[in-house]
């Protein structure tokens, strides 16, 4: 009797495990961004995101008992970002709305009808005295906290922190303004000056009212950061490349260099350069933080490079010399930034764990680096309160994003755990393998494998591969640090726990493997060499013994909807039915979108290969049935991508369904779009790869 209880309640458990969960329970759970700590005390500041309804976190220690400031209530997607503490610690500012598009609108996926705006708001610690101090965006606070700067319309604006006066245009510059950067005393700012082709370091004196551009030159400056003392500016300058595009490699170019000017001459001297070859082009998208120079208290300047083929951290003199390797080994440095006494470089990599992310720290004057965060979790987004404990957002396999504090002792305590919903599914989610791939030119190719719950020896499952967008993203073996691929490692473990193997592909011209995979020949818009790494996947797949070969579907968004076309386009006897999220179909379409002056008839070779890149001219050989996903109001591929591809598949009665959301953005902003974006998508492979 007791073994028949035994089985039963075995029976039982297992059924519970692997039962059935909604998608509702697996995107319910708030996702963390804008984390930020106050520059005495121990407070910390976040935003969650809680099914489209976004508000502004705190916590305080020595409990770190988090309880909301802001009070917006609805799916109604309106973002937040910008935080930051005012220099007491007893306020916080923070930016709602997103950025406009190229009319000047505001996003606005729910169409209120009295409009949007974005506009920049401060309140008190306590959840008092909300108040809203000006449109515009950037917010930088005064180190006396009595004024903020911010931009507007391409100029910097100031207005009291108090609210007592509007904002006025502190002063005009041509070009477009922007990295606004207040000097130790207050009395100055530093900026940079956008003129297309070129840009300048600039400084606005308070008391002269007066701008003064530091060492101009033909190039591209970016990134000021003042020295300790306010005497000096550092930033990184950039040749200018007149036949550079973007979605193509660039392994080399004119080497960059860092420069340091003196703030009342104007007079600069370049202190460090790039060499020749690997890492002599800057590649803005490696470091994550607020600047790509950092200045620390005991002089030196610290910034990443990859002249070992990997993305490091480097430091060197603020008066020059030899720059010193500060993060060896095979990995790259991401999220970065200054400890609290600003000596010390507080960061995340995947530096012995290629599909991982870490927490690790390393004085800026060399030394080992000490990991802090080891384990099988995924950490970022790194910062150090005033006590010298680290704040950090975190997530692993089954558990999602949260913030956590490392207890100087080494302990971690989530902050926030009640805030993740009771329902969600953590038991039932399954661990996913790291796997290698070959592609179909040879290339190796890491991956991510997700097996069903309930997956047993010698039954075979549909299958689902997943590309990610970017294409400058890595896929993880957890929840991923990025809003959009959070919800989309959710979705493959939600076709997992539907029977599906599922694949998430780490394709060639993503980060996390090096600068040459990164900028991998001929990928994208020169060659599409990716399409090796479709196939090789899908071959990966039909070669395994647990999936039917005669049932596999790709599914992505944006570059992922790219490859996802491109694959059904020239591989439909091998793919059997796809859903494309706002997917490329022209290359030449989405590069003009980036770089208006792009004229493919003063390229035409280049744009002849573009083309042939892309899926739409290989519609003819197209036979799998799609999923067509696409807001329009899409910033980052227009909506004419879906209209055309639609056209050409009609044209070759080729099946497609549609889904459309008016007035929603690339990243779509409202949680009941992403459900019914999820929901399709699975309804759509249940009914062409499950039949």
């Amino acid at each position: 009797m007791k073994k028949i209880c035994t089985s039963l309640c075995l029976l039982l458990l297992s059924l519970q495990v692997f039962a059935q969960f909604s998608l509702e329970q697996i995107l319910n759970s708030p996702f963390p961004t804008e984390l930020k700590a106050s520059p005495s005390g121990n407070k910390i500041v976040w935003v969650f995101n809680q099914q489209g309804s976004r508000n502004v976190f705190i916590a305080e220690g020595p409990d770190f008992k988090a309880r909301q400031l802001t009070a917006y209530e609805g799916d109604n997607g309106q973002e937040i970002n910008s935080l930051a503490f005012t220099p007491d610690g007893n306020s916080v500012i923070f930016l709602r709305g997103g950025a406009s598009n190229s009319s000047g609108e505001i996003p606005n996926p729910t169409q209120t009808q009295e409009g949007i705006d974005r506009a920049i708001y401060v309140i008190g610690t306590d959840g008092k005295n909300l108040k809203k101090l000006a449109q515009g965006f950037y917010p930088k606070i005064s180190p006396k906290g009595d004024v903020l700067v911010y931009l507007s319309a391409g100029q910097v604006w100031t207005v009291p922190m108090d609210g007592s006066k509007a904002g006025v245009k502190l002063f005009q510059s041509r070009g477009t303004q922007n990295s606004i950067r207040w000097s130790p005393d207050g009395q100055q700012i530093a900026f940079i000056s956008g003129r297309g082709d070129h840009s300048f370091a600039g400084i606005y004196d308070f008391n002269t009212k007066s701008i003064r551009f530091l060492d101009p030159s033909v190039d591209g400056d970016t990134d000021p950061v003042w020295s300790p003392d306010g005497k000096s500016v550092a930033f990184i300058r950039v040749p200018f490349s007149k036949d550079a595009l973007i979605f193509g490699p660039e392994r080399e170019s004119n080497p960059w260099s860092i420069r340091v000017a003196d703030v009342e001459t104007g007079k600069g001297r370049e202190i460090w350069k790039a060499k020749e070859g690997k890492g002599s082009a800057f590649f803005t998208g490696a470091l994550v933080a607020e600047n790509h120079l950092f200045w620390t208290a005991d002089n030196y300047l610290v910034f990443g490079y990859e002249g070992d083929g990997w993305h490091h951290l480097y430091s060197i003199s603020g008066n020059g010399g030899e720059a010193r390797l500060l993060t060896p080994n095979e990995g790259e440095v991401e999220y970065a930034g200054l400890s609290a006494d600003k000596k010390t470089i507080i960061y995340n990599g995947n530096i012995g764990d290629i599909n991982r992310r870490h927490i690790w720290q390393v004085a800026a004057a060399g030394g080992n680096p000490k990991l802090l965060t080891p384990g099988r979790g995924i950490e970022w987004s790194p910062v150090q309160m005033a006590d010298n404990q680290i704040v950090f957002l975190r997530s692993d396999a089954t558990v999602p994003a949260r913030p956590a504090v490392l207890a100087k002792s080494g302990a971690i305590k989530d902050l926030s755990p009640e805030l993740i919903p009771s329902e969600f599914p953590s038991s039932q989610l399954v661990q996913p393998q790291a796997v290698i791939l070959t592609a179909t030119d040879g290339m190796k190719i890491h991956g991510q494998l997700f097996l069903p719950g309930n997956h047993k020896n010698g039954e075979k499952h549909p299958a689902a591969i997943f590309f990610h967008g970017g294409s400058r993203r890595q896929m993880l073996l957890g929840f991923n640090y990025g809003e959009y691929y959070h919800k989309a490692y959710a979705m493959n473990q939600y076709l997992a726990s539907k029977g599906y193997v599922v694949l998430m592909v780490n394709y060639r011209s993503g980060i996390g493997y090096g600068m040459e995979f990164r900028e991998a020949l001929n990928y994208g818009a020169t060659g599409a060499s990716e399409y090796n790494d479709v196939v090789g996947a899908g071959l990966f797949l039909k070669n395994r013994e647990d999936v039917d070969g005669t049932k596999i579907g790709l599914w992505g968004g944006s570059y992922g909807g790219y490859l996802t076309a491109l694959g059904l386009a020239k591989a439909s006897d091998l793919f059997a039915a796809g859903v494309d999220l706002h997917g490329v179909h022209d290359w030449n379409v989405v590069v003009k979108n980036f770089i208006p002056s792009y004229d493919a008839n003063k390229r035409q070779e280049w744009a002849k290969i573009a083309y042939q890149s892309s899926p739409l001219p290989f519609v003819n050989t197209w036979k799998s049935p799609v999923l067509l996903i696409h807001g329009d109001d899409d910033r980052n591929v227009p909506f004419s991508e879906s209209v055309t591809l639609a056209e050409a598949l009609r044209k070759n009665h080729v099946y497609f369904e549609q889904i459309v959301f008016p007035d929603e953005v690339h990243s779509f902003l409202l949680h009941r779009n992403w459900l019914e974006a999820y929901k399709a998508s699975s309804a759509f492979f249940d009914k062409f790869l499950k039949k």
